[in-house]
């Protein structure tokens, strides 16, 4: 029986969009799968649409683009959503149109995905040889799914196979409120294991991000990361939990300044410095404080 698989995509003005649709046509499909690329252009006008059209040309299996706007992460994300239902894919897959597919990806993360209902990869952060030295020792911008606590309730879209059709959240789409300040994946993926979607790490699906000079910046890491901590929120539904959460986010963000005081060097100081960045966020989050706008602004 074949296994339609529909690969996800957003893009915003960015034409190395090309680069990443390259590193697709080499990918290994699994067995007996029917597979499509499907990308979403953000853009007020359509302006990836002959970038796409060139790029896929290359490609061994269709690609559909859509002319999704504007300037919300979450209006071209359900637009994929919608494309996949209305093909009837099986399965969906999601990356981001900065990232580099190795030729086993696919292979790799659905054969973990099809052990529960989904699975999360690995992202592997490029740094240039003269980006700061703490940059990359601390590696804030790789993402490990298999370091989650398990089970895992949420991750992000730029690595994921998730099931989709015939299960209870096919209908679900990502918050449309959350399009231009980010956190919509974490959103979109805490409430599908809340319908009892599970996901597993698959560490061995590996998709490689370039990381440009102004995402190197401290001022960029801290204020991901205190969105990061404002978007974290949603994991406490109830005033307990919410009320319990505060308490707990005040003493660690108060642990971690005392710590980055105490740092004996840069990448220490750094290091405690963004961690509370993070709880911060969470504070900031409870108390209402409108996150910062980091999508529908030119890419980097």
């Amino acid at each position: 029986m074949t296994t339609k698989i529909d690969i996800l995509m957003c893009t915003f003005r960015r034409p190395a969009v090309a680069e990443a649709i390259a590193t697709l046509a080499p990918l290994r499909l699994p067995p007996d799968s029917d597979v499509r690329l499907v990308i979403a252009d953000n853009d007020d006008t359509d302006s990836a649409r002959q970038v796409v059209a060139e790029a896929a040309g290359a490609l061994p299996y269709p690609c559909q683009y859509i002319h999704a706007p504007a300037r919300n992460i979450s209006i071209a994300r359900n637009a994929c959503l919608d494309a996949a239902s209305d093909r009837g894919a099986d399965w969906i897959a999601g990356l981001d149109d900065d990232e580099a597919v190795h030729p086993d990806w696919l292979v790799e993360i659905m054969a973990v995905a099809r052990q529960a209902d989904g699975a999360f990869g690995k992202v592997l952060a490029q740094y240039p040889e003269d980006a700061p030295d703490w940059l990359s020792r601390l590696d804030f911008h790789s993402t490990h799914p298999e370091r989650t606590p398990q089970p895992i309730r949420t991750g992000n879209s730029g690595n994921v196979a998730l099931r989709w059709q015939g299960t209870p959240w096919q209908d679900e789409r990502y918050d449309l409120s959350r399009g231009q300040s980010g956190g919509e994946d974490t959103e979109f993926f805490l409430r599908l294991t809340g319908m009892g979607a599970r996901m597993l790490p698959a560490p061995r699906a590996i998709l490689t991000e370039p990381v440009p000079p102004a995402r190197q910046t401290l001022d960029w890491l801290g204020l991901r990361r205190h969105r990061m901590g404002q978007t974290h929120i949603v994991t406490a539904e109830t005033p307990t939990e919410r009320t319990r959460l505060f308490v707990t986010a005040s003493a660690k963000a108060t642990y971690c300044r005392l710590r980055e005081k105490l740092a004996g060097d840069e990448t220490g100081r750094i290091f405690w410095y963004l961690r509370g960045q993070l709880h911060r966020g969470v504070i900031a989050g409870l108390r209402d404080v409108t996150p910062p706008q980091l999508y529908g602004k030119d890419p980097v």
